[in-house]
C-alpha cells in the first residue's frame, strides 16, 4: 500500500538532529519492508494556530510504501517523540484513468461544414 506522512518538527530543534530525526524515521520504515520513494522538506511554515504556544513548525512530507499494519508503529513512534508536534498518516489510492493513450483513442471526427442560421418567424397572435 502506498502512504503520504506528513509531520511537523518543532523549530527549536537544530538543522542537524533534524536531519538525523528525518533519517531516522525514513529508516523505520525500510527496517519494517516498506520503501521510502520521496522525502519533500517544506521548511518552516506558519501553522494555522498555535502549537505547544508555537506558531510555526518545520514541515516534512514522506511518500512511502509498506505494509498496512507498519502505519500504526510509525504513530506510535511519532506520538512519543517530543521533537514531532503533529503528524498525519494518509493512504494513497492510485485512481485507474478511463483515457486511452493516443495511440488506442478513434481519429477525431472531422468538424461538421458550417450550418446556416436558423430564422425563427414570429407570427402575430390573432385574436
Amino acid at each position: 500500500m502506498d502512504y503520504e506522512l506528513l509531520y511537523i518538527i518543532d523549530t527549536a530543534v537544530e538543522e542537524e538532529p533534524r536531519k538525523e530525526l528525518i533519517e531516522r524515521y525514513s529508516a523505520l520504515i525500510a527496517q519494517h519492508g516498506g520503501k521510502v520513494e520521496k522525502v519533500e522538506e517544506w521548511g518552516k511554515r506558519r501553522l494555522a494556530y498555535l502549537v505547544d504556544d508555537k506558531p510555526e513548525g518545520y514541515y516534512v512530507l514522506t511518500y512511502f510504501s509498506a505494509d498496512p499494519a507498519f502505519p500504526k508503529e510509525m504513530e506510535r513512534n511519532m506520538q512519543i517523540d517530543d521533537k514531532v508536534m503533529r503528524y498525519l498518516i494518509t493512504r494513497v489510492e492510485h485512481k485507474r484513468s478511463n483515457v486511452k493513450p493516443r495511440s488506442q483513442r478513434p481519429a477525431p471526427l472531422a468538424a461538421p461544414a458550417e450550418a446556416p442560421a436558423m430564422a425563427a418567424e414570429i407570427v402575430p397572435d390573432e385574436e
